[in-house]
């Protein structure tokens, strides 16, 4: 494994100790996916085959797991026959994937680095980056989309999952007999108070030693407008499916809020910079 050498703030400081925890407590997003195969793990990366259609099979293509440490996306990848590397800031996380990469018999690449600072790679080193749910962690979106722009090839993908700018903040047990009331400023790179759901910890128990996430929000504006000064061209934007939605649930539980409010978005962009 590498480490790429680069300053550390308090938001890189709190993001280490708190992946720390949530991967002792074995959260669900720490959990290695080790039941893979080809087909399971193409289901998982391209459901519905719009990767594959727009660079072809996966097969020998460079693909960057950013923040994507775990033993979830990095394997599957690599069991369609990419070149892999997962980029991640937390040892943690890395060591799920030194850990599934040995299941399965796999080589890739894994790199501790500060999304904000990818200089541990070279110019368009990569076909794809794909990019976990993490950019809200950091307050600069712009800042980690110039980074992505650097080291994706001309023609190459950024997938993008992130929280709903509209939807981040609220609180699901805070149903008030019509809805779900907003609190919190629409305000970028604003720090959101939020908790953990009990589903991170389903069937674990754990959970109170955890640091609370630390989530920034960032704008719709901010995001599209931050992706097409990078020269990404935005070519579809989905609210990604949410865990267990059911418009029939008790309102106050997860499963009633995320029928209501979808709390993610998906981007699938074209690096076009000319």
């Amino acid at each position: 494994m590498l480490r790429a050498e680069a300053g550390v703030d308090d938001v890189a400081t709190y993001n280490v100790e708190r992946w720390r925890a949530l991967a002792e407590a074995s959260a669900l997003f720490t959990r290695p996916l080790l039941d893979l195969d080809a087909e399971a793990a193409r289901r998982m990366v391209d459901p519905h085959g719009w990767l594959e259609r727009q660079i072809g099979p996966l097969a020998g293509k460079r693909v960057l797991c950013l923040a994507g440490g775990g033993g979830r996306q990095g394997p599957a990848f690599a069991l369609l026959g990419a070149e892999v590397t997962v980029a991640d800031l937390s040892e943690a996380q890395l060591a799920r994937d030194r850990a599934a990469a040995a299941h399965y018999g796999l080589v890739f690449a894994m790199v501790q680095a500060d999304m904000r600072d990818l200089s541990a790679f070279n110019r368009a080193a990569f076909d794809v980056v794909v990019h976990a749910y993490s950019l809200n962690f950091v307050p600069d979106a712009p800042a980690v989309f110039k980074q992505v722009a650097r080291v994706l090839r001309p023609g190459g993908v950024y997938q993008l999952h992130v929280a709903n700018p509209l939807v981040l903040g609220l609180n699901p047990r805070a149903w008030n007999g019509q809805g779900y009331p907003l609190t919190q400023p629409y305000a970028d790179g604003a720090r959101i108070i939020a908790e953990d759901e009990a589903w991170v910890y389903r069937d674990t128990g754990a959970g109170a030693s955890v640091p609370a996430p630390r989530e920034y929000r960032h704008t719709l504006g901010t995001l599209v407008n931050g992706l097409v000064e990078q020269g990404f061209a935005v070519r579809r934007v989905s609210e990604s499916e949410s865990i267990w939605p059911d418009p029939a649930a008790e309102p106050g539980t997860w499963d009633h809020f995320v029928a209501i409010a979808p709390p993610w978005l998906m981007f699938w962009c074209l690096y076009q910079p000319d």
